[in-house]
């Protein structure tokens, strides 16, 4: 299978999940705060620390695998670009402490999570 068509399949999907939880996140909690398009980053962020952990590091997972997980689906999964224009939209809207909030909330947390989904990784050795 063509690189690229690995990483469109796992796109598609990762968009998919993306758009399901960013909806039920925001049904839940609301539309005063991009909750969930920070879900979305740590949830994308523990999972791709535990792919790579696993799948690349330990199984060593040939690269057409490798392309669907990691570059197509939680790339797709993932919004850093949605969360640089919500940034920069709570900025111009006058909203400074809560994008501030958000840069910093979404930076550490998914940092965090990524060491997360490497341990998680790793307890599976």
């Amino acid at each position: 299978m063509n690189q690229m068509l690995a990483v469109a399949i796992g796109g598609a999907f990762g968009a998919m999940g993306r758009y399901w939880v960013v909806g039920a996140v925001t049904q839940w909690f609301g539309r005063s705060f991009p909750y969930g398009t920070l879900t979305v980053n740590v949830v994308g962020s523990v999972l791709i620390g535990f792919l790579y952990t696993v799948l690349v590091q330990q199984l060593r997972l040939e690269p057409h695998g490798q392309a669907i997980l990691m570059a197509g689906f939680t790339g797709a999964f993932t919004t850093f670009s949605t969360f640089a224009l919500e940034s920069l939209n709570l900025f111009q809207s006058g909203r400074v402490s809560a994008a501030i909030l958000y840069i910093i909330l979404s930076v550490v947390c998914c940092l965090a999570a990524v060491a997360v989904g490497m341990w998680l990784g790793k307890q599976l050795a």
